[in-house]
């Protein structure tokens, strides 16, 4: 019997397979967050050509969107290709495989401005919930290990503060949109950056209910260079498989999967 995980890797093998779903991949590395009219600029193709091959890709993950007024803006997610790099790359130790080798090398290149990061993930949940979860201090502080302050107002400062009772926060900044429960935009920076608005970066949570799930939609943008891109991406997959856990079974994951260390 086939697992889902099989099922889930043919999906991503169906859409690399194609030489225009490989393009679009790299329109959207060189600049995440484009609209249809974006992509399509480069390809000579119709637009309801290149809406199919990107219907492809979203459902094998490769490509997620966010809707912002009436533009949907398409970002690449890196997570299944880094899933197939240690399947099938990593455990057989052969690094250059040709055609993933050449996909991995690129995903590793200079992108074109500043480097933005989106991650999806379905958690059996209402989005009141998820929301709590996200913006709970004390929620926060379970699967977190830091308390994310704030009266959750636009305009109002917020702060990731450590959960280990000395006070002091890793990351401040600025909730720039909030509609609980299905929108939340917060600026990101250093607290020795704070004022610094050029060092800032943006995390927009979009959480769309469907049926006894909820899609939440993580997109990280403005970062300073790839090596914060690389950190960023780890990070949010470490935090919301802990958020997931937690809201699932009332429990974080036995280990803080942030501390799994890297082959």
């Amino acid at each position: 019997m086939r697992s889902d995980d099989d099922s889930a890797t043919d999906q991503v093998f169906k859409a690399l397979a194609d030489g225009t779903r490989r393009r679009l991949l790299d329109r959207l590395h060189e600049h995440s967050g484009q609209t249809l009219g974006e992509l399509c600029e480069r390809i000579d193709m119709t637009r309801q050509s290149v809406t199919q091959h990107l219907g492809v890709l979203e459902a094998a993950n490769l490509v997620s969107t966010v809707r912002r007024g009436r533009e949907k803006l398409h970002y690449l997610n890196p997570v299944p290709l880094h899933e197939i790099q240690e399947r099938w790359i990593d455990k057989f130790e052969r690094p250059r495989l040709r055609v993933l080798g050449d996909l991995k090398r690129r995903a590793e290149e200079t992108m074109a401005g500043k480097p933005s990061f989106a991650y999806v993930i379905y958690i059996e949940s209402t989005p009141e919930k998820v929301w709590d979860a996200l913006t709970d201090a004390d929620l926060t502080a379970v699967y977190w290990g830091h308390r994310n302050v704030s009266d959750w107002k636009p305009g109002s400062r917020w702060e990731h503060r450590r959960a280990d009772g000395s006070g002091i926060a890793d990351v401040v900044g600025t909730v720039v949109e909030s509609d609980r429960p299905t929108r939340l935009v917060t600026t990101w920076a250093a607290p020795e950056e704070e004022g610094q608005e050029d060092k800032y970066s943006r995390a927009t949570f979009d959480i769309q209910p469907h049926g006894d799930i909820v899609r939440l939609t993580v997109t990280h943008e403005d970062l300073a260079h790839d090596a914060m891109l690389r950190d960023t991406a780890a990070g949010w997959a470490a935090v919301l498989s802990n958020l997931k856990s937690f809201i699932e079974t009332g429990s974080p994951l036995p280990q803080e999967p942030w501390l799994v260390p890297n082959r």
